[in-house]
């Protein structure tokens, strides 16, 4: 009798265990789709889905959101699977998912693969064609040459800038069936947007980006002046970028204002971000600064379209 409560426990723990580890593994699913920046690639979707004044037709809206995060999390998980080995030894990646072995890599790649194909279908059938190409495109280019480019070349960081800006075209595209000017425009600012940004990441995790054996130009540069610089040039360029929509007749002063106003702030700190003292204070708040900067912007420019347009 004793010996069968034993085994009665036993079997209830197992039963605790085995439960505990599906729930785990529940969240490493959702930990591989990287929820926080699929959903800043779904916001910036749905800024160009929305810049474009479209008809309301909540179908397709809600096709192209659904679409859009599938999309954006499919890439995500391969982007994870493609570097898994790396992610193990840095200090910033090792408790993803499959290093901290909740998800196996197997297992990684098939969900991947059936997020991305599921999204660019839904693109495809639930907006329009040209919506679901640029989805598919957009994780071509990020999972098949950025990823692989992170670990041969300084450069990968402004090619994954292209597939990262892709998003409000996706959503302009699914508004209008073609892209237009402005579209392109929001493309350009998304673009330009991720250098300065990404360069004060980059900074801040230059040790563990080493680690990983990616030659970030953080690395390469122990100094930090090129990395600086570089985050400045492009900061400067993005200004008069920004401005763009008010020059071609696309929004007037609510956008124009928080374009300069924020784009100013931008620009100051990207030039701390130059100097050789308490550059790591320095990166933290650039990095800061471009997370305000870019809802700043594209919120006010879809509010000016819709109040004053």
């Amino acid at each position: 009798m004793i010996f069968k409560e034993s085994n009665s426990l036993t079997t209830a723990n197992e039963l605790i265990v085995q439960s505990s580890s599906k729930a785990i593994s529940w969240s490493g699913y959702y930990e591989l789709t990287k929820p926080r920046l699929s959903l800043l690639s779904l916001i910036t979707a749905l800024v160009g889905y929305l810049a474009a004044m479209p008809a309301k037709d909540l179908s397709t809206l809600i096709h192209f959101c659904v679409g859009t995060a599938l999309c954006a999390g499919g890439a995500a998980a391969l982007n994870q699977w493609f570097e898994r080995e790396q992610d193990s030894v840095m200090e910033r990646t090792r408790t993803r998912p499959i290093p901290a072995n909740q998800i196996s890599p197997q297992a990684a790649l098939f969900f991947g693969l059936i997020l991305s194909i599921l999204g660019s279908l839904q693109l495809y059938l639930g907006a329009n064609p040209l919506a679901g190409f640029l989805g598919a495109i957009t994780i071509a280019s990020y999972v098949g040459i950025y990823t692989p480019m992170k670990r041969s070349t300084r450069w990968a960081t402004e090619f994954g800038a292209i597939p990262g800006a892709i998003p409000p075209l996706i959503g302009w595209a699914a508004a209008e069936g073609s892209i237009s000017t402005l579209g392109w425009i929001l493309f350009g600012i998304l673009a330009i947007w991720q250098i300065p940004h990404f360069m004060a990441i980059a900074w801040l995790y230059r040790d563990d980006y080493q680690r990983g054996g990616f030659p970030m130009l953080s690395v390469l540069d122990q100094s930090g002046l090129r990395v600086g610089r570089w985050a400045l040039a492009n900061t400067i360029a993005l200004i008069p970028l920004s401005l763009a929509p008010c020059f071609f007749g696309y929004c007037k002063w609510i956008y124009g204002v928080v374009a300069t106003l924020f784009g100013i702030w931008f620009l100051i700190r990207a030039n701390a971000f130059t100097r050789s003292e308490n550059r790591d204070i320095a990166a933290r708040k650039l990095f800061l600064n471009s997370i305000l900067y870019l809802p700043a912007v594209f919120f006010s420019l879809v509010i000016d379209r819709w109040m004053l347009g």
